[in-house]
């Protein structure tokens, strides 16, 4: 999609951080917005602030949930699942409630959402898909339980639509950032390379909605550092662990 203006958006996880940093990139392109996450407050807040935009809460581990809102949104031409859970944690430390609702938000969540809309685009043979992933699904890395695994399946799950959908008017593309300075982030206590800001990774995300190229990965080189543990063998990877 190479145009935005006119077009509508449903952007999910569109309250805080990079969501409502990319709300605000779309609407100064026109594009009509249908902005969704659990704080009505903080989605009106930001719906004030923009021409064309409305609200409409939503928590995406509700199946209930996500189907009325799929039947209130009406024609749109993309939706884009931001939606995200985050907690800091090791597997000497687990906390089963933490782990399962980040599964349930960064993938569950995306199927619920995918399953009320990517029919209505096969039909019409048209639509834009855009999944926020993150670097640390290509590989298990330390302190990442519930949160790698999730987005790691959330790219599995994209490369299998891009196979699928293939021919039917609809584009799929994933976007997988590393590090973005937001309140999820500030729970780390570790140094995290090349740190980006919040209109930093908006506008990588939408330098590559203006694309059908499948994948996005950044910033490099951070990027290419962590594609590039995906071909180190079990041996070196994990030596001395």
């Amino acid at each position: 999609m190479t145009a935005f203006s006119g077009k509508t958006f449903w952007l999910i996880g569109a309250s805080e951080g990079l969501g409502r940093a990319l709300s605000r990139k779309l609407s100064d392109e026109g594009a009509r917005l249908i902005l969704s996450a659990r704080s009505e407050e903080r989605l009106a807040s930001l719906a004030s602030d923009l021409p064309d935009a409305r609200v409409l809460p939503l928590d995406v581990s509700d199946t209930k949930a996500v189907r009325l809102a799929a039947g209130k949104i009406g024609d749109i031409d993309g939706v884009i699942f931001n939606a995200g859970a985050y907690e800091p944690m090791r597997a000497t430390e687990w906390d089963s409630d933490a782990a399962v609702t980040m599964v349930n938000v960064n993938l569950t969540g995306a199927l619920r959402v995918l399953g009320e809309v990517v029919p209505a685009f096969v039909r019409k043979g048209a639509g834009d898909i855009t999944l926020v992933g993150s670097l640390s699904g290509y590989r298990g890395l330390p302190g990442a339980v519930g949160y790698g695994a999730s987005k790691a399946a959330l790219i599995s799950l994209a490369e299998t639509m891009r196979f699928d959908l293939k021919d039917t008017g609809v584009v799929v593309r994933v976007v997988n950032p590393g590090f973005i300075k937001t309140r999820l982030t500030e729970k780390n206590s570790f140094k995290m390379p090349m740190l980006m800001e919040t209109e930093d990774a908006a506008e990588r995300v939408l330098n590559a909605m203006r694309k059908h190229r499948f994948r996005t990965d950044f910033p490099a080189p951070f990027s290419w550092l962590i594609r590039s543990l995906e071909w180190l063998p079990d041996i070196v990877f994990y030596r001395g662990k």
